[in-house]
């Protein structure tokens, strides 16, 4: 059940103005347009970010649909996402997340992505697929646990097929087949 009006409007603004300031970095520093500097400036913005989201977590449990609106809680969601330098805290939003999900105040695929990174961090095995890897030539998958099952566990949270988000991948960031100019970065959102 989502609400058209969030319960607390000021927190979603903040949530989405520090989404949109650290996808706008990140976007800068996967095309190779910042200097040491602004890398480092980028460091203490995620690192902000995640406190913030650490303080709403303690007062509010998950920033769901009905308390900040649902393009608030993708924001929270990609903040969490980001705050690869606390894997404690990742792991903590990802539970708290899925908390949200069986309340029915958030997307299970959110969770699926947020879970998968959260082992990511923490040096173990995902369990959706949804961690990649864009290489110069190729996309990986991150670690995967039983990767002749995955496509079983997608379906339970919605997910396509893994050949089909692996398409869906190399399509956006290797057109024709091309992988000149692709960077190397960590994919959470696509697939």
């Amino acid at each position: 059940m989502t609400t058209d009006e969030p319960q607390r409007p000021d927190l979603a603004r903040e949530l989405i103005a520090r989404a949109a300031e650290s996808a706008a970095h990140r976007a800068k520093r996967v095309r190779d347009q910042l200097d040491a500097v602004q890398l480092g400036q980028g460091r203490h913005t995620y690192h902000a970010n995640t406190n913030v989201l650490r303080r709403i977590l303690a007062e509010h449990d998950w920033p769901g649909h009905r308390l900040v609106g649902p393009e608030a809680a993708r924001a929270a969601w990609s903040i969490a996402l980001h705050s690869d330098d606390d894997p404690a805290f990742q792991r903590a939003a990802a539970t708290l997340l899925g908390w949200a999900v069986q309340a029915g105040d958030a997307p299970v695929q959110q969770w699926a992505h947020l879970h998968d990174r959260a082992l990511i961090t923490s040096r173990r095995n995902q369990e959706y697929g949804t961690q990649l890897l864009l290489r110069a030539d190729r996309i990986e998958l991150c670690s995967l646990r039983a990767p002749e099952s995955v496509d079983k566990r997608r379906a339970t949270v919605g997910l396509p097929p893994i050949a089909v988000a692996l398409e869906t991948v190399r399509r956006r960031y290797m057109p024709n087949g091309s992988a000149d100019e692709v960077p190397s970065v960590v994919l959470a959102e696509a697939a």
